[in-house]
C-alpha cells in the first residue's frame, strides 16, 4: 500500500503583537532645562562624530524615549540610552516603532544613562536594579550637584545577574568613554557630561564638528598663503641677485 503523499502545510500568516494598551509617550515635560540640554549633547555628539562600533554595524542613540522589555510591564524611561547593532525603523510612525521595544530590536540597550536632577528618581536603587535585571551593560548615572552622592559621575558594568562600580568611566564592549568638560553649550555654561574615546579627545557635537572643519580649513589657506608669499619672496631676491650680477657683468649661467 503506498503511502500517502504528504501536502505542504499553507503558511500562517504572522500576527502582529497588540500594543494597543502600552503607552509609548505621555507627554510629559523634561525636569530642566540643563537636563534637556545634557541629553540632546550626548546623543548629539554621537551621531556627528562617533563612526559607530565597527564596520557596517549600525547604532541607535535616544534621548527620553520609552524602552519596553515585556508586554505587561510599563516603559522605563532613560534620559539616553545608545544601542548598538541596531537600526532606525524606516517608518517611525507605526505603533510598534515608536519606543524602544526589546522585542522588535532583539536586545536591550548597550548603555543607559539617567541624569539626575532631584532625590525622587531612585536612579541608585529602583532603576540601577531594573537595568540591571534587563540586561543593559551599562549603566550612568551622572548627578552635577551631588543630589544622591558624593560623586558626579558613577559607572556601572553587568557581571551576571547585577552591575559592579568601574573604577574608570570606561566602557570597553562599547569602544567608548565618559568624561565630565566645563563649557559652553547651546549658550549654556556648565560641567557637561562628555562622551571620549580611549585618548580622551571628545565626540565633538555637530556645531563643534563644523567649527573645526572651518577652522582646519583656514588654517590651510594661512599656510597656503604663507608660502605663496615665500616663494614670491624667493623669487625677488633671486631677481635682484641676477640684476646685480648683471650690472658688474657677471653672467651667472655662463660656464
Amino acid at each position: 500500500m503506498a503511502a500517502p503523499v504528504m501536502q505542504e502545510a499553507e503558511e500562517l500568516p504572522i500576527q502582529k503583537l497588540d500594543l494597543s494598551h502600552l503607552v509609548t509617550e505621555d507627554e510629559a515635560p523634561v525636569n530642566d532645562l540643563f537636563s534637556e540640554r545634557q541629553m540632546r549633547l550626548l546623543v548629539d555628539s554621537l551621531y556627528a562624530s562617533w563612526r559607530g562600533p565597527g564596520e557596517g554595524r549600525p547604532f541607535v542613540a535616544m534621548a527620553n524615549v520609552g524602552l519596553f522589555y515585556h508586554l505587561r510591564e510599563p516603559a522605563l524611561v532613560p534620559d539616553v540610552l545608545l544601542s548598538l547593532d541596531v537600526a532606525l525603523p524606516e517608518e517611525p510612525w507605526e505603533k510598534e516603532h515608536r519606543s524602544y521595544f526589546v522585542w522588535e530590536c532583539v536586545k536591550p540597550p548597550d548603555v543607559v544613562i539617567e541624569i539626575v536632577s532631584n532625590k525622587e528618581g531612585k536612579e541608585l536603587s529602583d532603576k540601577l536594579l531594573d537595568y540591571a535585571r534587563i540586561g543593559v551593560a551599562y549603566y550612568v548615572v551622572y548627578e552635577p550637584k551631588k543630589l544622591i552622592g558624593e560623586r558626579p559621575l558613577r559607572v556601572f558594568a553587568r557581571q551576571g545577574l547585577r552591575y559592579t562600580e568601574l573604577d574608570a568611566p570606561w566602557l570597553d564592549q562599547v569602544g567608548l568613554g565618559l568624561t565630565l568638560w566645563e563649557g559652553e553649550y547651546e549658550g549654556m555654561r556648565q560641567v557637561w557630561l562628555r562622551w571620549c574615546d580611549a585618548d580622551g579627545n571628545l565626540l565633538l557635537t555637530g556645531q563643534e564638528a563644523a567649527a573645526e572643519k572651518e577652522r582646519q580649513l583656514l588654517a590651510e589657506r594661512a599656510r597656503a598663503e604663507q608660502e605663496r608669499q615665500r616663494a614670491e619672496l624667493a623669487e625677488q631676491r633671486a631677481a635682484a641677485l641676477a640684476a646685480k650680477l648683471a650690472a658688474l657683468g657677471i653672467d651667472p649661467e655662463a660656464e
